[in-house]
């Protein structure tokens, strides 16, 4: 049993999944928004991948543009398979329409059954102590808080590089103390993005990553991998439980690394998870008795 299915070929050792709901090794799927995403496309996934599968995430606002039918057919459809439903960062746009939109946009969420609304920023300015705010009325309202954060404005709207070279980035310090600030307000997760650290660079910030996964914990963040390269090195350096962040197209990929199944030249065999909790579980074995102890005090 991996991940509480009942695998075929089980008799090949793989790095077995906690259950869900879990607290690592967290799979989010983007949805609609590169391509359609609907009903039975989403079956086919959650069918055959749904148990490595922990959230799913309406990327761009893409919910906006659907029928209200079909968004719901693919909440309840995700909520049949355990799998938890997130907003993608569009609040951000909501933001620009006032107070009045927010809420409506917060109560028809709720409505709609979303479990995840992510408190995004990356295209306005905003202070924090707003967005801290706006973290906690999710939280009031019975859903789950993912804010943003990153080092580069503008993120999120796949800029060029030219373009986000212009703009510069922040200091890492200033996502760190936000980061907190949001877990304090009782966020249920960190989102990362991606541009400035892995996409949309010349060089990556590597040394950011390591910075927020030292500073606010492995658990408390997800980590945005625009492709196989960018997870194939977050596995690598922070281990297959990582939280990540994937467009639907690369799920089984994902978990065939982070299940030491398959992989790269660099990865092959490499990827592997100790189980103590496992071998607490398993039956004490027998002492064994030296030769002539029979009977020694």
């Amino acid at each position: 049993m991996s991940g509480g299915i009942d695998r075929s070929f089980d008799f090949l050792p793989i790095n077995e999944r906690e259950p869900k709901p879990r607290k690592r090794g967290i799979t989010e799927m983007r949805g609609p928004y590169y391509a359609p995403v609907g009903k039975r496309y989403l079956l086919d996934i959650l069918e055959t991948m749904g148990a490595y599968v922990d959230i799913f995430k309406f990327s761009g606002g893409s919910f906006s543009l659907m029928p209200k039918k079909a968004v719901k057919e693919l909440i309840d459809t995700c909520h049949d398979h355990d799998v938890l439903v997130s907003t993608g960062g569009f609040i951000e746009r909501v933001l620009t329409h006032g107070e009045e939109a927010v809420d409506r946009y917060l109560d028809e969420c709720k409505e709609m059954g979303f479990d995840i609304v992510e408190v995004s920023s990356g295209f306005i300015t905003i202070p924090l102590d707003d967005l801290v705010s706006l973290t906690k009325r999710v939280y009031e309202l019975g859903m789950k808080a993912k804010p943003e954060v990153g080092i580069q404005f503008g993120a999120g709207g796949a800029s060029t590089v030219e373009e986000l070279e212009a703009e510069g980035t922040s200091d890492p310090s200033q996502a760190i103390r936000a980061a907190k600030r949001y877990l304090e307000a009782g966020a249920h997760l960190i989102m990362i993005e991606s541009e400035g650290i892995t996409e949309n660079v010349r060089k990556w910030r590597t040394d950011v990553a390591a910075r927020i996964v030292n500073e606010v914990g492995l658990e408390k963040v997800m980590f945005e991998a625009a492709d196989p390269e960018v997870f194939g090195w977050y596995i690598k350096n922070f281990g297959p439980e990582v939280n990540l962040f994937v467009d639907h197209s690369q799920v089984v990929q994902l978990e065939a690394l982070r299940s030491g199944i398959w992989g790269t030249k660099s990865t092959w065999g490499r990827v592997v998870t100790y189980r103590e909790r496992a071998r607490r579980a398993a039956p004490a074995r027998p002492k064994l008795v030296e030769p002539g102890a029979k009977g020694r005090r």
